[in-house]
């Protein structure tokens, strides 16, 4: 097979396990779980019941139970890119001048995303008990739109404070859920979004740092090589200046394992750089990404156009009820408010 048909199934693969993570994350709003659900309807009906139960069954399990699965994917994925990184690319940056320093930046990026990371799997999201409950009930008011007093749970028995929420994954109420992260097997919460959002933060720049110097690496090879100053006989015999598709094709057979790592490292830090610039939105507004994506189609239950009956609270759809200004907003993911503080709107 040549270049494009690997790099278009290799692209293929990627997006379909973005599209399974989406799925079955319960990021139901998101364009691929619209486009995975379509193409369910269409192809459902030629899979046999079987396999649709066991697929089922496998899927509910990665998704919708707690599991380590994707912590070990994920510490997979780190060392298969660091292992490439450290067995070639540092290697050629020392030989092409780059300083030390830069080439060990990658390193330093790790061990401070590792650690955060560490925070992140470990530390309790909020969870809502017995004893912190009465107490917790204080520090949001209810906004009588996505989060009504005296609403229930009948999991916890206990009623449900203003913006948390039962997560299924966990079976636990959650203090300002976000939602749950099947990377990191955790709920994200009042507790631990600040760690969340240093984790996002801390993997944008590992990815982007290798990105950059495994690009400086190959743009130096290819200077070094003269290539692009060489021409190739096409198929009429017609001598043809070489292009930016020979090139990379040259640079594939030559470094496979460095392209296809590249390819991975630039598709996982634009990914996750949206990803980042969603929650520092959220942050910035002091909304959760649950309240964001519940807010979109929610009705108010209390207005009536009819009547003109309005809720009795303001709300902004792009800020959230809980909005109190970026720098309280800020200090509040910092600094979680305290159980017996009460947040004044």
């Amino acid at each position: 097979m040549d270049f494009l048909t690997l790099f278009g199934i290799y692209v293929a693969v990627v997006l379909t396990c973005i599209a399974l993570v989406c799925r079955y994350s319960d990021q139901q709003h998101t364009p691929f779980s619209r486009v995975y659900n379509t193409l369910s309807e269409v192809v459902t009906p030629w899979i046999p019941q079987c396999i649709q139960n066991i697929c089922y069954r496998i899927m509910h399990r990665l998704f919708h139970q707690r599991n380590r699965l994707f912590i070990y994917l994920h510490l997979i994925l780190e060392a298969a890119v660091y292992g490439e990184f450290s067995y070639e690319i540092f290697r050629f940056c020392l030989e092409m001048d780059t300083t030390l320093f830069n080439v060990c930046l990658p390193y330093f990026f790790l061990a401070i995303k590792s650690y955060i990371f560490y925070l992140c799997c470990s530390k309790d999201p909020g969870t809502l008990t017995k004893e912190n409950h009465a107490v917790q009930l204080k520090v949001y008011q209810y906004d009588e739109r996505l989060f009504q007093e005296g609403v229930f749970c009948q999991t916890c028995q206990l009623v449900k404070p203003a913006r948390s929420k039962h997560c299924s994954v966990c079976d636990r109420c959650v203090q300002r859920f976000d939602h749950h992260c099947v990377w990191v097997n955790n709920c994200i919460g009042a507790q631990n979004t600040r760690f969340f959002l240093l984790y996002l933060l801390s993997l944008c720049a590992m990815a982007g740092n290798i990105a950059i110097l495994t690009a400086d690496m190959l743009f130096h090879t290819v200077l070094r090589s003269g290539i692009m100053n060489a021409h190739y006989v096409d198929a009429e015999g017609q001598q043809q200046p070489v292009g930016p598709l020979f090139v990379i094709q040259h640079l594939f057979m030559t470094f496979p394992r460095i392209v296809f790592m590249l390819g991975f490292v630039v598709f996982v830090f634009f990914l996750v750089a949206g990803y980042t610039l969603f929650h520092c939105y959220l942050a910035l507004v002091n909304q959760t990404s649950n309240e964001w994506f519940k807010q979109k189609g929610h009705g108010c239950q209390y207005c009536n156009p009819v009547s003109g009956h309005r809720c009795r609270t303001s709300y902004n759809p792009l800020r959230g009820f809980y909005h109190r200004g970026i720098l309280k907003n800020l200090g509040e993911i910092v600094w979680p408010l305290c159980p017996t503080q009460k947040k004044d709107n």
